[in-house]
């Protein structure tokens, strides 16, 4: 049975142990690892670095050696942060952290088997991402090049769109990393995966036009913020959230956006899944099966316009 008693007394019931200061050296060194071998990003570690946090807190309150724990520790380290009312997803992403650095003692040698390999966290139900119709993707991204730094905002959403970029991505581009003559342009992906992905005709014409006009050298950012610095994420997302409202488009417009727009529509376009787990980067197949759900109007369409019974007849 669900708790209903006040989310505030649960809260103060349930309020999570005090997380120490620093790390002790083991899950510090992870994080090292995780930041210098793996070349995670800054928002990546800071996730680690909360999950494994609220580990150790728990397992010092549980008198249990965090490091090396029972399975059954493991299994009520997560019991306890699903009462403390933690989201599915988030339990998830914990469980993820914490099986990662067993994973690497493990390899190390400092642990027999991973306790955290069978415990599992409960399911979270799972999101469609929104997306763009070609003529909304159209409409976002042809902004005015007349406008004040108008050839950067069309290449750099024309780049998004064609090319199915991370965020995290296109704002370390370099020039050196895009082939313009032959239409593609280098990924420095999640984790250090590095992959090749085409960039479109347009894009290709507005990131020409862009660079004569910034005169960017081969190891300049394609897009720099202040001090010539690389452009940061959240200067990107807000001015995408102009833009949008400028080109009368009222949805929750952001970089993500585009990815999975232009995930959707050359998944419906083409049918090949691992072809487009190939340009969006993905690990794992898994993550990108969820774009085959997304287009059920044109389903719906294509059921019309061939089943036999599928509408009525008119008159």
């Amino acid at each position: 049975m669900a708790d209903r008693r006040p989310a505030a007394g649960r809260a103060r019931e349930r309020a999570p142990p005090r997380p120490p200061a620093d790390l002790p050296p083991p899950f510090a060194d992870y994080l090292a690892h995780l930041q210098v071998e793996r070349r995670a990003s800054p928002h990546t570690l800071a996730n680690y670095r909360r999950d494994l946090e609220a580990l150790v807190a728990w397992a010092a309150e549980a008198g249990v050696d965090a490091a090396a724990p029972a399975e059954a520790d493991v299994r009520a380290f997560v019991a306890s942060e699903h009462r403390r009312g933690l989201s599915p997803r988030s339990l998830q992403r914990r469980l993820s952290a914490v099986r990662g650095f067993y994973r690497w003692r493990l390899r190390h040698g400092h642990l027999a088997a991973n306790p955290a390999a069978g415990v599992r966290a409960p399911k979270a139900p799972r999101k469609l991402p929104q997306v763009l119709d070609p003529d909304e993707a159209r409409t976002l991204v042809e902004v005015p090049t007349d406008a004040p730094l108008g050839l950067r905002d069309r290449a750099m959403l024309e780049l998004f769109y064609s090319s199915g970029l991370r965020l995290s991505e296109l704002c370390a581009l370099r020039w050196r990393d895009l082939h313009l003559d032959e239409g593609l342009v280098d990924v420095a992906g999640k984790g250090g995966r590095e992959r090749i992905v085409p960039v479109g005709s347009y894009a290709r014409r507005a990131l020409r036009e862009w660079r004569a006009e910034s005169r960017g050298e081969d190891d300049a950012p394609v897009f720099p913020g202040r001090g010539g610095r690389p452009i940061s994420p959240r200067a990107v997302q807000l001015r995408m959230r102009q833009l949008a409202q400028r080109q009368g488009l009222f949805k929750r417009v952001h970089p993500h956006l585009l990815r999975h727009s232009f995930a959707s529509h050359v998944l419906e376009s083409s049918g090949d899944l691992r072809g487009v787990q190939e340009l969006l980067g993905h690990a794992d197949i898994a993550t990108t099966q969820i774009y085959t759900h997304l287009d059920f109007g044109h389903l719906s369409k294509v059921y019309d316009a061939a089943h036999p019974r599928a509408r009525r007849r008119k008159g």
